[in-house]
């Protein structure tokens, strides 16, 4: 693809006739398959390129994002969202068995099993707008991210089974007097279940795929980057002035617009480490704090320390309330 970015976002999906053939994620999707396999699971998703990575309810597929058919389109996606989801090989491990897990279910109708309900919960529950995650619960396992198993419990299964691909001495080891090792141990059992057998939906629907979609990319980028807009400037002044204080004349105090700047890098590199939070979602709440710091003329009326540890309370907070209103949409 020898066009510009100015070029690409005027072009249609449909027009980009992209393939999975040959591509990283070609090798991955095989591996997989090849490793189910071997664990005696006679079941090979069909796969589909769409605007972003789901796997759709009673579907045994999986809609793959549509930038991991070329590396032209990954730079692109780099460009515009600050981070490619799944752009290297430890990532897209991760969303791939995450994946393979949701189009399993729909398979064999696993979800249908009275141990499985038992195990994980509700799968009819409808996915809430809001969830609490607890960062120390040690009640589910820890796989994509922002404590994701904890979402719904037909993600609990799917964040579990990818889990459970992994070495059966590691998942043992790693969760070891952890609740959630009772999960992985179910998982275990169930997968010698269906060792052999076929599975009992077959069908090979597409849902969304960008050959017939006549959406151009620039389009899709800007609904994409709008999702992580805050509803109001002002949504979490409140918060804000928790952490700061307010100007006051013939007080020298530390600007906390400068101190944000100052600790932002460490800000965001804890952020993304801890909970794999969407690196352009992080960059722009950051950006978004530092602006309206500014705007209320906030400033540094505590120790740096003290300040520090607050105002990262408060960025994780406002990053899950953001993820709550899409959360149905982060790799499902």
């Amino acid at each position: 693809m020898h066009l510009s970015d100015e070029e690409l976002l005027q072009k249609r999906f449909c027009d980009l006739r992209l393939s999975l053939r040959h591509t990283v994620i070609d090798q991955h999707i095989r591996r997989i398959r090849r490793d189910l396999k071997r664990r005696g699971i006679r079941f090979a998703p069909h796969v589909w390129l769409s605007e972003e990575w789901f796997s759709p309810d009673g579907v045994p597929g999986i809609a793959i994002a549509f930038y991991m058919a070329h590396p032209r389109l990954m730079r692109l996606e780099r460009r515009m969202m600050d981070e490619v989801e799944g752009g290297n090989a430890s990532w897209l491990t991760r969303i791939m068995r995450h994946e393979f897990a949701h189009a399993l279910d729909n398979a064999y109708r696993l979800r249908r099993r009275k141990e499985w309900r038992e195990t994980f919960g509700d799968p009819d529950r409808p996915y809430p707008n809001v969830y609490r995650p607890r960062p120390a619960s040690r009640d589910f396992v820890l796989h994509l991210g922002h404590w994701y198993a904890q979402s719904h419990p037909t993600e609990d299964f799917a964040e579990t089974f990818a889990v459970w691909m992994q070495p059966k001495a590691r998942w043992r080891r790693d969760y070891q007097g952890w609740p959630a090792l009772r999960k992985l141990e179910y998982v275990d059992r169930l997968m010698g279940e269906l060792s052999g057998v076929l599975p009992h939906v077959m069908n090979r629907t597409l849902i969304e795929p960008i050959s017939k979609n006549e959406t151009t990319l620039g389009e899709h980028y800007r609904r994409k980057r709008a999702r992580y807009e805050f509803d109001t400037p002002d949504a979490y002044d409140l918060r804000l002035k928790r952490v700061f204080g307010k100007h006051l004349k013939g007080r020298r105090r530390m600007r906390a617009s400068t101190f944000v700047r100052q600790v932002r890098p460490e800000m965001e590199r804890w952020l993304m480490r801890r909970s794999r939070l969407y690196p352009y979602l992080v960059h722009h709440v950051v950006r978004t704090v530092i602006h309206r710091c500014r705007e209320l003329d906030l400033v540094l009326d505590t120790s740096k320390h003290q300040a520090k540890r607050a105002l990262l309370g408060t960025l994780e907070r406002i990053l899950i309330d953001i993820l709550r209103r899409d959360r149905e949409r982060y790799t499902l």
